[in-house]
Protein backbone atom coordinates (compact mmCIF):
# COMPACT_ATOMS: atom_id res chain seq x y z
CA UNK A 1 0.00 0.00 0.00
CA UNK A 2 1.45 3.32 -1.03
CA UNK A 3 1.09 6.35 1.62
CA UNK A 4 2.34 9.61 0.39
CA UNK A 5 3.41 12.15 2.85
CA UNK A 6 3.23 15.81 1.50
CA UNK A 7 5.23 17.74 4.62
CA UNK A 8 5.57 21.38 5.14
CA UNK A 9 8.60 21.77 7.13
CA UNK A 10 7.82 25.37 8.19
CA UNK A 11 4.38 24.48 9.89
CA UNK A 12 5.83 20.99 10.36
CA UNK A 13 2.95 19.49 9.55
CA UNK A 14 2.22 16.68 7.27
CA UNK A 15 -0.89 15.56 5.27
CA UNK A 16 -1.60 12.10 2.99
CA UNK A 17 -2.08 11.20 0.01
CA UNK A 18 -3.36 7.52 -0.70
CA UNK A 19 -5.11 6.32 -4.28
CA UNK A 20 -6.41 3.20 -5.87
CA UNK A 21 -8.03 2.11 -8.90
CA UNK A 22 -8.97 6.03 -9.52
CA UNK A 23 -10.06 6.75 -6.15
CA UNK A 24 -8.01 9.21 -3.48
CA UNK A 25 -8.68 10.34 -0.56
CA UNK A 26 -6.91 13.00 1.23
CA UNK A 27 -5.90 13.28 4.91
CA UNK A 28 -5.35 16.88 6.87
CA UNK A 29 -4.97 18.86 3.92
CA UNK A 30 -3.15 22.35 4.02
CA UNK A 31 -5.18 25.72 2.82
CA UNK A 32 -3.43 25.82 -0.67
CA UNK A 33 -5.40 22.63 -2.22
CA UNK A 34 -4.53 22.78 -5.49
CA UNK A 35 -0.87 20.54 -5.33
CA UNK A 36 -3.32 18.08 -3.97
CA UNK A 37 -5.48 18.24 -7.11
CA UNK A 38 -2.67 18.38 -9.31
CA UNK A 39 -1.38 15.00 -7.54
CA UNK A 40 -4.37 13.29 -7.99
CA UNK A 41 -4.78 14.34 -11.75
CA UNK A 42 -1.53 12.46 -12.38
CA UNK A 43 -3.26 9.73 -11.24
CA UNK A 44 -6.25 10.17 -13.26
CA UNK A 45 -8.34 9.27 -10.11
CA UNK A 46 -11.11 11.43 -8.51
CA UNK A 47 -10.55 13.07 -4.95
CA UNK A 48 -13.46 10.77 -3.01
CA UNK A 49 -13.52 12.08 0.68
CA UNK A 50 -11.41 14.63 2.67
CA UNK A 51 -10.68 12.83 6.25
CA UNK A 52 -9.95 15.34 9.20
CA UNK A 53 -8.42 13.86 12.24
CA UNK A 54 -9.78 17.09 14.11
CA UNK A 55 -10.49 20.72 14.21
CA UNK A 56 -6.48 21.63 13.75
CA UNK A 57 -5.56 24.50 15.96
CA UNK A 58 -2.45 25.72 14.36
CA UNK A 59 -3.63 25.87 11.02
CA UNK A 60 -6.23 26.12 8.48
CA UNK A 61 -7.46 23.13 7.09
CA UNK A 62 -8.36 22.87 2.95
CA UNK A 63 -10.89 20.97 3.45
CA UNK A 64 -13.73 23.18 2.43
CA UNK A 65 -11.71 23.90 -0.92
CA UNK A 66 -11.01 20.80 -1.76
CA UNK A 67 -14.82 19.86 -0.97
CA UNK A 68 -15.93 23.12 -3.20
CA UNK A 69 -13.41 22.36 -5.99
CA UNK A 70 -13.18 18.27 -6.34
CA UNK A 71 -16.73 17.30 -5.38
CA UNK A 72 -14.67 15.17 -2.48
CA UNK A 73 -16.96 14.45 0.85
CA UNK A 74 -15.71 15.67 4.32
CA UNK A 75 -15.26 13.18 6.67
CA UNK A 76 -14.99 13.46 10.17
CA UNK A 77 -15.14 11.13 13.73
CA UNK A 78 -17.73 11.26 16.06
CA UNK A 79 -17.86 14.39 18.32
CA UNK A 80 -17.64 16.63 15.32
CA UNK A 81 -19.82 19.36 15.00
CA UNK A 82 -19.24 21.56 12.18
CA UNK A 83 -21.19 24.16 10.37
CA UNK A 84 -21.26 23.13 6.99
CA UNK A 85 -21.82 19.83 5.13
CA UNK A 86 -19.24 17.23 6.54
CA UNK A 87 -20.53 13.35 6.97
CA UNK A 88 -19.60 12.42 10.98
CA UNK A 89 -17.90 8.91 10.80
CA UNK A 90 -18.95 6.39 13.78
CA UNK A 91 -16.58 4.49 15.33
CA UNK A 92 -15.39 1.28 13.43
CA UNK A 93 -17.30 2.59 10.16
CA UNK A 94 -15.31 2.02 6.96
CA UNK A 95 -15.10 3.52 4.29
CA UNK A 96 -13.92 2.39 0.59
CA UNK A 97 -10.83 4.13 -1.44
CA UNK A 98 -10.62 1.61 -4.39
CA UNK A 99 -9.25 -1.48 -3.13
CA UNK A 100 -8.08 -0.05 0.24
CA UNK A 101 -10.43 1.02 3.07
CA UNK A 102 -10.16 3.37 5.34
CA UNK A 103 -11.22 2.40 9.59
CA UNK A 104 -12.52 4.88 11.85
CA UNK A 105 -10.97 4.81 14.92
CA UNK A 106 -12.25 7.50 17.51
CA UNK A 107 -9.32 8.23 19.91
CA UNK A 108 -10.23 11.54 22.01
CA UNK A 109 -7.93 13.12 24.11
CA UNK A 110 -6.13 15.95 21.84
CA UNK A 111 -9.48 16.51 21.49
CA UNK A 112 -12.91 14.88 21.91
CA UNK A 113 -13.56 14.60 18.19
CA UNK A 114 -10.01 13.12 17.45
CA UNK A 115 -9.69 10.52 15.63
CA UNK A 116 -7.25 7.76 14.34
CA UNK A 117 -7.49 6.19 10.52
CA UNK A 118 -6.50 2.80 10.26
CA UNK A 119 -5.28 1.67 6.47
CA UNK A 120 -5.96 -1.35 5.36
CA UNK A 121 -4.66 -2.40 1.91
CA UNK A 122 -5.64 -4.50 -1.03
CA UNK A 123 -5.20 -7.72 0.53
CA UNK A 124 -7.22 -6.78 3.71
CA UNK A 125 -3.76 -6.75 5.85
CA UNK A 126 -3.33 -3.54 8.38
CA UNK A 127 -0.86 -1.00 6.57
CA UNK A 128 -0.69 2.38 8.75
CA UNK A 129 -2.53 4.39 11.29
CA UNK A 130 -2.94 8.31 10.27
CA UNK A 131 -3.14 9.77 13.96
CA UNK A 132 -3.47 13.24 13.60
CA UNK A 133 -2.33 14.53 16.68
CA UNK A 134 -3.17 11.54 18.85
CA UNK A 135 0.19 9.71 19.12
CA UNK A 136 3.14 11.28 17.17
CA UNK A 137 6.47 10.13 16.67
CA UNK A 138 8.15 10.45 20.28
CA UNK A 139 5.26 12.25 21.68
CA UNK A 140 1.56 12.61 21.82
CA UNK A 141 -0.95 15.85 21.68
CA UNK A 142 -1.15 17.79 23.50
CA UNK A 143 -4.66 17.63 25.93
CA UNK A 144 -5.27 21.10 27.03
CA UNK A 145 -6.42 23.25 23.91
CA UNK A 146 -9.67 21.91 24.11
CA UNK A 147 -10.51 22.25 27.08
CA UNK A 148 -12.96 25.21 26.79
CA UNK A 149 -15.48 23.68 25.02
CA UNK A 150 -17.46 22.13 27.44
CA UNK A 151 -17.59 23.65 31.08
CA UNK A 152 -16.47 20.31 32.71
CA UNK A 153 -13.48 19.73 30.33
CA UNK A 154 -10.09 20.10 32.07
CA UNK A 155 -6.92 19.16 30.49
CA UNK A 156 -6.87 16.41 33.25
CA UNK A 157 -9.63 14.84 32.00
CA UNK A 158 -8.90 15.27 28.20
CA UNK A 159 -5.30 13.05 29.06
CA UNK A 160 -7.95 10.80 30.81
CA UNK A 161 -9.43 10.09 27.39
CA UNK A 162 -5.89 10.18 25.59
CA UNK A 163 -4.55 7.50 27.90
CA UNK A 164 -7.89 5.18 27.41
CA UNK A 165 -7.53 6.02 23.91
CA UNK A 166 -4.01 5.27 23.32
CA UNK A 167 -4.18 1.16 25.32
CA UNK A 168 -7.95 0.84 24.27
CA UNK A 169 -7.32 1.24 20.57
CA UNK A 170 -3.66 1.95 19.41
CA UNK A 171 -1.26 0.00 21.19
CA UNK A 172 -3.20 -3.10 20.66
CA UNK A 173 -2.48 -2.80 17.17
CA UNK A 174 0.09 -4.83 15.19
CA UNK A 175 3.50 -3.89 15.98
CA UNK A 176 4.60 -3.84 12.05
CA UNK A 177 2.15 -0.96 11.52
CA UNK A 178 3.25 2.50 10.00
CA UNK A 179 2.70 5.57 12.08
CA UNK A 180 2.03 8.72 9.96
CA UNK A 181 1.44 11.80 12.47
CA UNK A 182 -0.15 14.97 11.44
CA UNK A 183 3.38 16.50 12.62
CA UNK A 184 6.89 16.64 13.31
CA UNK A 185 9.58 18.52 15.46
CA UNK A 186 9.02 21.78 16.12
CA UNK A 187 5.17 22.30 16.17
CA UNK A 188 3.79 23.94 18.73
CA UNK A 189 0.86 20.97 19.07
CA UNK A 190 3.27 18.36 21.22
CA UNK A 191 6.06 19.14 23.24
CA UNK A 192 8.58 16.27 22.44
CA UNK A 193 8.17 15.36 18.71
CA UNK A 194 11.11 13.29 16.88
CA UNK A 195 12.29 15.11 13.67
CA UNK A 196 11.68 12.08 12.01
CA UNK A 197 7.80 11.56 10.70
CA UNK A 198 7.00 8.36 10.30
CA UNK A 199 7.75 5.00 12.56
CA UNK A 200 6.56 1.57 13.13
CA UNK A 201 4.19 1.22 15.67
CA UNK A 202 6.43 -1.45 17.65
CA UNK A 203 9.36 1.06 17.99
CA UNK A 204 6.92 3.95 19.51
CA UNK A 205 5.74 1.13 21.72
CA UNK A 206 9.68 1.07 22.78
CA UNK A 207 10.65 4.39 22.57
CA UNK A 208 7.34 7.06 23.55
CA UNK A 209 7.36 7.40 26.82
CA UNK A 210 3.84 8.11 26.95
CA UNK A 211 3.24 4.64 25.25
CA UNK A 212 5.10 2.65 28.81
CA UNK A 213 3.66 1.12 31.59
CA UNK A 214 2.28 3.37 34.05
CA UNK A 215 -1.06 4.66 35.44
CA UNK A 216 -3.84 6.50 34.61
CA UNK A 217 -2.35 9.01 37.01
CA UNK A 218 1.01 8.90 36.30
CA UNK A 219 0.85 9.37 32.53
CA UNK A 220 -1.74 12.45 33.13
CA UNK A 221 1.32 14.08 35.38
CA UNK A 222 3.43 12.76 32.44
CA UNK A 223 1.95 14.36 29.70
CA UNK A 224 1.12 17.69 31.06
CA UNK A 225 4.26 18.15 32.89
CA UNK A 226 6.38 20.87 30.70
CA UNK A 227 3.24 21.86 28.74
CA UNK A 228 4.41 25.89 27.96
CA UNK A 229 0.93 28.38 26.96
CA UNK A 230 -0.19 27.81 23.62
CA UNK A 231 0.24 30.63 20.50
CA UNK A 232 -2.45 32.85 21.02
CA UNK A 233 -4.11 32.19 17.33
CA UNK A 234 -4.58 28.92 17.98
CA UNK A 235 -8.33 28.97 19.18
CA UNK A 236 -9.25 31.52 16.32
CA UNK A 237 -7.91 28.73 13.79
CA UNK A 238 -10.06 25.76 15.52
CA UNK A 239 -12.73 28.34 15.05
CA UNK A 240 -12.22 28.74 11.36
CA UNK A 241 -11.73 24.95 11.19
CA UNK A 242 -15.04 24.52 12.24
CA UNK A 243 -17.53 27.42 11.15
CA UNK A 244 -15.79 28.33 7.84
CA UNK A 245 -13.75 30.29 6.12
CA UNK A 246 -13.55 32.32 2.45
CA UNK A 247 -12.09 30.58 -0.36
CA UNK A 248 -8.32 30.88 -0.43
CA UNK A 249 -8.81 32.22 -3.94
CA UNK A 250 -10.83 35.09 -2.95
CA UNK A 251 -8.16 35.99 0.00
CA UNK A 252 -5.35 35.80 -2.61
CA UNK A 253 -7.48 38.24 -5.08
CA UNK A 254 -7.86 40.58 -2.40
CA UNK A 255 -4.86 40.89 -0.80
CA UNK A 256 -2.66 40.16 -3.98
CA UNK A 257 -2.75 44.01 -4.87
CA UNK A 258 0.29 45.55 -5.73
CA UNK A 259 0.51 49.76 -4.14
CA UNK A 260 3.52 51.73 -4.91
CA UNK A 261 5.17 53.60 -2.39
CA UNK A 262 2.69 56.51 -2.22
CA UNK A 263 -0.55 54.14 -2.57
CA UNK A 264 1.41 51.82 0.43
CA UNK A 265 2.45 54.76 2.66
CA UNK A 266 -1.51 56.01 2.10
CA UNK A 267 -2.99 52.61 3.03
CA UNK A 268 -0.56 52.63 6.16
CA UNK A 269 -2.11 56.12 7.32
CA UNK A 270 -5.55 55.30 6.72
CA UNK A 271 -6.20 51.76 7.54
CA UNK A 272 -3.40 51.36 10.65
CA UNK A 273 -2.51 47.94 9.41
CA UNK A 274 0.59 46.41 10.66
CA UNK A 275 3.73 46.59 8.25
CA UNK A 276 5.10 43.27 8.08
CA UNK A 277 8.55 42.57 6.29
CA UNK A 278 9.17 39.09 5.06
CA UNK A 279 12.89 40.00 3.68
CA UNK A 280 16.03 38.12 5.70
CA UNK A 281 17.18 39.38 8.63
CA UNK A 282 20.54 40.41 6.74
CA UNK A 283 18.64 42.18 4.67
CA UNK A 284 15.96 44.28 7.08
CA UNK A 285 18.69 45.33 9.09
CA UNK A 286 20.25 47.38 6.76
CA UNK A 287 17.24 49.19 5.98
CA UNK A 288 13.36 48.84 6.41
CA UNK A 289 10.16 50.89 6.32
CA UNK A 290 10.02 52.67 9.65
CA UNK A 291 7.84 50.80 12.47
CA UNK A 292 7.53 47.55 10.28
CA UNK A 293 7.80 44.43 11.61
CA UNK A 294 10.55 41.37 10.30
CA UNK A 295 9.32 37.96 10.53
CA UNK A 296 11.47 36.67 7.74
CA UNK A 297 9.71 34.08 5.18
CA UNK A 298 12.72 31.75 5.21
CA UNK A 299 12.08 30.59 8.40
CA UNK A 300 9.43 29.34 10.49
CA UNK A 301 7.29 32.48 9.16
CA UNK A 302 3.28 31.17 9.75
CA UNK A 303 4.36 29.91 13.31
CA UNK A 304 5.86 33.17 14.18
CA UNK A 305 3.40 35.12 12.53
CA UNK A 306 0.95 33.86 14.28
CA UNK A 307 3.23 34.14 17.99
CA UNK A 308 3.52 37.74 17.58
CA UNK A 309 0.33 38.94 15.95
CA UNK A 310 -2.58 38.21 18.47
CA UNK A 311 -5.32 38.94 16.13
CA UNK A 312 -5.67 36.92 12.73
CA UNK A 313 -7.91 39.99 11.84
CA UNK A 314 -5.25 42.58 11.68
CA UNK A 315 -5.05 44.14 8.94
CA UNK A 316 -1.36 43.75 7.33
CA UNK A 317 0.51 45.78 4.59
CA UNK A 318 3.25 43.07 3.07
CA UNK A 319 6.93 44.07 2.36
CA UNK A 320 8.57 41.15 0.27
CA UNK A 321 11.51 40.32 -2.27
CA UNK A 322 9.87 40.70 -5.41
CA UNK A 323 8.58 37.43 -6.55
CA UNK A 324 7.75 35.90 -3.50
CA UNK A 325 4.46 37.98 -2.58
CA UNK A 326 2.08 35.34 -2.81
CA UNK A 327 4.17 32.81 -1.21
CA UNK A 328 4.02 35.01 2.07
CA UNK A 329 0.28 35.49 1.51
CA UNK A 330 -0.45 32.42 0.93
CA UNK A 331 1.91 31.46 4.28
CA UNK A 332 0.09 34.29 6.46
CA UNK A 333 -3.42 32.57 5.14
CA UNK A 334 -2.73 29.41 6.18
CA UNK A 335 -2.43 30.04 9.95
CA UNK A 336 -5.97 32.40 9.28
CA UNK A 337 -4.46 35.59 8.37
CA UNK A 338 -6.53 36.28 5.64
CA UNK A 339 -6.57 40.08 6.08
CA UNK A 340 -3.74 41.66 3.88
CA UNK A 341 -4.70 45.12 2.33
CA UNK A 342 -1.78 44.76 -0.19
CA UNK A 343 1.71 44.92 -0.68
CA UNK A 344 4.08 47.10 -1.75
CA UNK A 345 5.06 46.93 -5.75
CA UNK A 346 9.02 46.77 -5.99
CA UNK A 347 9.77 45.80 -2.50
CA UNK A 348 11.37 47.69 -0.18
CA UNK A 349 14.04 49.16 -2.79
CA UNK A 350 10.89 50.84 -4.68
CA UNK A 351 10.40 52.42 -1.07
CA UNK A 352 14.23 53.67 -0.82
CA UNK A 353 14.47 54.56 -4.56
CA UNK A 354 11.33 57.34 -3.43
CA UNK A 355 13.44 59.02 -0.92
CA UNK A 356 11.01 58.00 1.75
CA UNK A 357 12.10 57.91 5.53
CA UNK A 358 14.13 54.43 6.47
CA UNK A 359 15.52 52.48 9.67
CA UNK A 360 18.26 50.45 10.00
CA UNK A 361 19.48 48.29 13.49
CA UNK A 362 23.04 47.69 14.49
CA UNK A 363 23.72 44.29 13.71
CA UNK A 364 27.43 43.16 15.46
CA UNK A 365 29.46 40.12 15.59
CA UNK A 366 30.15 38.38 18.02
CA UNK A 367 33.48 38.86 18.50
CA UNK A 368 32.38 42.70 18.85
CA UNK A 369 29.88 41.60 21.81
CA UNK A 370 32.80 40.04 23.52
CA UNK A 371 34.96 43.40 22.98
CA UNK A 372 31.99 45.85 23.84
CA UNK A 373 31.30 43.45 26.95
CA UNK A 374 35.13 43.51 28.41
CA UNK A 375 34.89 47.51 27.55
CA UNK A 376 32.03 48.15 29.43
CA UNK A 377 28.57 46.92 31.05
CA UNK A 378 25.38 46.47 29.54
CA UNK A 379 22.65 43.91 29.48
CA UNK A 380 22.81 40.73 27.03
CA UNK A 381 19.34 39.85 26.69
CA UNK A 382 18.57 36.25 25.14
CA UNK A 383 15.18 35.89 23.15
CA UNK A 384 15.80 31.83 23.01
CA UNK A 385 12.75 29.77 24.55
CA UNK A 386 13.42 29.26 28.32
CA UNK A 387 14.77 25.40 27.99
CA UNK A 388 17.47 26.63 25.06
CA UNK A 389 18.31 29.21 27.98
CA UNK A 390 18.69 26.97 31.08
CA UNK A 391 20.34 24.10 28.94
CA UNK A 392 23.27 27.03 28.32
CA UNK A 393 23.68 30.29 28.32
CA UNK A 394 25.82 33.35 28.48
CA UNK A 395 26.55 33.97 32.66
CA UNK A 396 24.61 36.92 33.55
CA UNK A 397 22.21 37.05 30.47
CA UNK A 398 18.77 38.00 31.05
CA UNK A 399 15.89 35.52 29.03
CA UNK A 400 13.15 36.70 27.35
CA UNK A 401 11.89 34.41 25.21
CA UNK A 402 10.38 36.00 21.60
CA UNK A 403 6.85 34.74 22.40
CA UNK A 404 6.69 36.40 25.15
CA UNK A 405 7.94 39.65 24.42
CA UNK A 406 4.74 41.53 24.41
CA UNK A 407 4.16 40.28 27.86
CA UNK A 408 7.30 41.89 29.14
CA UNK A 409 8.31 45.00 27.41
CA UNK A 410 8.90 46.82 30.87
CA UNK A 411 11.83 44.26 31.48
CA UNK A 412 13.95 45.98 28.63
CA UNK A 413 16.09 49.04 29.90
CA UNK A 414 15.18 52.55 28.02
CA UNK A 415 18.33 53.99 29.85
CA UNK A 416 20.86 51.35 29.53
CA UNK A 417 22.48 49.44 26.40
CA UNK A 418 21.54 46.22 25.63
CA UNK A 419 22.36 43.50 23.12
CA UNK A 420 19.95 40.93 22.14
CA UNK A 421 20.66 37.48 20.58
CA UNK A 422 18.42 33.78 19.96
CA UNK A 423 20.15 31.18 18.50
CA UNK A 424 20.73 32.31 14.94
CA UNK A 425 19.67 35.42 14.45
CA UNK A 426 15.95 35.03 13.11
CA UNK A 427 14.25 35.72 16.55
CA UNK A 428 16.56 38.11 17.49
CA UNK A 429 15.62 40.30 14.49
CA UNK A 430 11.98 39.33 15.03
CA UNK A 431 12.71 40.95 18.48
CA UNK A 432 14.57 43.53 17.37
CA UNK A 433 11.97 45.11 14.79
CA UNK A 434 9.47 44.83 17.20
CA UNK A 435 11.86 46.82 19.77
CA UNK A 436 12.27 49.58 17.19
CA UNK A 437 8.65 49.62 16.80
CA UNK A 438 8.01 50.31 20.46
CA UNK A 439 10.33 53.41 20.75
CA UNK A 440 13.44 51.67 21.51
CA UNK A 441 16.88 52.27 20.09
CA UNK A 442 19.85 51.49 22.72
CA UNK A 443 20.57 48.45 21.72
CA UNK A 444 22.23 45.79 19.21
CA UNK A 445 21.25 42.62 17.53
CA UNK A 446 23.96 39.74 17.54
CA UNK A 447 24.44 38.29 14.40
CA UNK A 448 24.68 34.69 14.57
CA UNK A 449 23.47 34.35 17.63
CA UNK A 450 23.89 31.85 20.39
CA UNK A 451 25.72 29.93 17.61
CA UNK A 452 28.11 31.93 16.52
CA UNK A 453 28.77 33.09 20.24
CA UNK A 454 29.81 29.52 21.71
CA UNK A 455 31.71 28.92 18.55
CA UNK A 456 33.62 32.71 18.39
CA UNK A 457 34.04 34.27 21.36
CA UNK A 458 35.73 32.92 24.95
CA UNK A 459 32.47 34.74 26.72
CA UNK A 460 31.96 32.58 29.95
CA UNK A 461 28.99 29.93 29.51
CA UNK A 462 26.79 28.19 32.31
CA UNK A 463 27.33 24.34 32.01
CA UNK A 464 25.49 22.82 29.73
CA UNK A 465 22.60 20.53 30.85
CA UNK A 466 20.93 18.29 28.21
CA UNK A 467 17.17 20.16 27.33
CA UNK A 468 15.63 16.21 28.35
CA UNK A 469 16.83 16.29 31.44
CA UNK A 470 14.79 19.98 32.69
CA UNK A 471 11.55 20.34 33.74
Amino acid sequence: MKVEQIYTGCIAHAAYYIESNGEAAVFDPLREVQPYINRANKDNAKIKYVFETHFHADFVSGHLDLQKKTGAQIVFGPNANPNYDALIAEDNQEFQIGDYKIKVLHTPGHTMESTTYLLIDENDKEHGIITGDTLFIGDVGRPDLAQKVAADLTQEKLAGHLYDSLRNKIMPLADDLIVYPNHGAGSACGKNMSKETTDTLGNQKKTNYALQEMTKEEFIDAVLDGLTPPPGYFPQNVMLNIKGYESLDDVLTRAGKALSPEEFEAAANETGALLLDTRQAEDFKNGFIPNSINIGLKGSFAPWVGAMIPDIKQSILLIAEPGTEEEALTRLSRVGYDYTVGYLKGGFEAWENSGKEVDSITRISPKTLESDLAKSEFKVIDVRKASEFQAEHIEGALNIPLSEINEHLASFPKDQEFALHCAGGYRSMIAASILKQRGWDNFKEVAGGFNKIKTETNLPTTQYVCPSTLK
